[in-house]
């Protein structure tokens, strides 16, 4: 009995390190001719499936916040905007964009995100964390109206705890308009923190400032190779291409997978703009794929989760912020798929209409010559 619930126990803290340590997102915004903003991430989950859906919301939706820690009801509010994004296990966005060219996506940040405390006389002006994407692309148009209304103090972000993560879901914000200006939104010790991202990068932990001083390591790094070198009469040559990205870090912690998304972004072709620079966009990004980690059948099963079928990589995401159109990729299908805004009529729509991400994808074609 003694030995059951140790193995048990063991079990049970082997999940939920799983689960902390599977989230390996990174997102990066490319801007491109003619006033093309493209604000993209991987949607890393290792550990299980997210069951992801596409989800169409029309404007003027009736939303609110998911319960609070002692179950009662928070914030609610009706939607300014329409908007398309991507839900998870059916409870929060991952990311979403609006038909204002506002995008939020939301990318986990352990060990370091401690929301404001829940206060039970202010519920009804208060949303947990994972609700975030969603009151910001339902209710504003650009970056600094955002910023306005965080730092207003008329709405409190507050934990949301939930047993498939291990407690309360740690995440922080990149935050992105039409015309390019971005944010990065932390709560950290529980302080709200606002940050300008004009590099149009974020990871995972540390906090968005401890990366932006980690990257000052990297100054040796350049967008063209290094040429020969002469030392006392003798001459030297790089030994093959790729000195100029020398001591770039390969792994994929956050602070490397940080370090290499602005390598590569800053070093990215020129683009054409719109779909091209979609394009150039999921080309970076398909450098930072993940495989799946190992995790028990029987202890997701306990907790209503399924088994990852396929690597850890499970959607690859591009926001258009002036097309108003959204690609995506999935680790079933990588064949791409688009959603216009500009064709859904938003104020027409009575309901929010709910999709699989998976499946509705090209497959393979076959392109044998006859």
């Amino acid at each position: 009995m003694k030995k059951s619930l140790i193995s048990l126990v063991s079990a049970a803290f082997v999940l939920m390190a799983a689960f902390a340590d599977s989230n390996a997102c990174t997102h990066i915004t490319l801007k491109g001719p003619n006033g093309t903003v493209i604000s993209g991430r991987t949607m890393e989950w290792a550990g299980f499936d997210m069951e992801m859906r596409l989800v169409v919301v029309p404007r003027g939706a009736e939303l609110k916040s998911l319960p609070m820690t002692d179950k009662k009801a928070g914030m609610s509010w009706k939607a300014k905007y329409g908007f398309v994004g991507v839900d998870m296990l059916k409870l929060a966005f991952d990311e979403a964009m609006n038909e204002k060219g506002l995008s939020s996506q939301s990318l986990y940040l352990p060990g370091f995100a401690k929301y404001q405390e829940y206060d039970p006389a202010q519920a009804d002006n208060s949303i947990t964390a994972p609700d975030l994407n969603k009151w910001v692309v339902s209710r504003f148009a650009t970056v600094d109206e955002v910023r306005a209304a965080l730092t207003s103090g008329k709405v409190r972000v507050v934990p949301f705890v939930h047993p498939a993560f291990g407690g309360s879901v740690p995440l922080h914000w990149a935050i992105t308009d039409a015309s390019g200006k971005e944010i990065v939104v932390e709560y950290v010790d529980g302080q709200l923190q606002i940050y300008d991202a004009p590099l149009g990068v974020m990871t995972n932990s540390p906090p968005y400032s401890w990366h932006l001083t980690n990257l000052r390591n990297y100054l040796n790094l350049r967008p063209v190779d290094w040429k020969e070198v002469k030392i006392d009469g003798m001459t030297l040559t790089p030994i093959g291409v790729g000195s100029a990205l020398l001591g770039l870090p390969g792994d994929i912690t956050p602070p490397s997978r940080f370090i290499r998304a602005v390598a590569f972004s800053q070093t990215a072709r020129k683009t054409k703009g719109g779909y091209d620079t979609v394009t150039e966009l999921f080309r970076i990004l398909d450098n930072f794929n993940v495989p799946a980690e190992k995790s028990d059948p029987a202890e997701l099963e306990k907790l209503g989760l399924k088994p990852l079928p396929y690597g850890g990589t499970q959607y690859t995401i591009a926001f258009d912020l002036k097309s108003l159109v959204l690609y995506y990729h999935t680790d079933d299908d990588r064949s791409l798929r688009r959603v216009d805004l500009k064709k859904i009529d938003f104020g027409s729509m009575k309901e929010p209409i709910f999709r699989p991400l998976r499946g509705n994808g090209a497959g393979v074609i076959d392109v044998t010559p006859m």
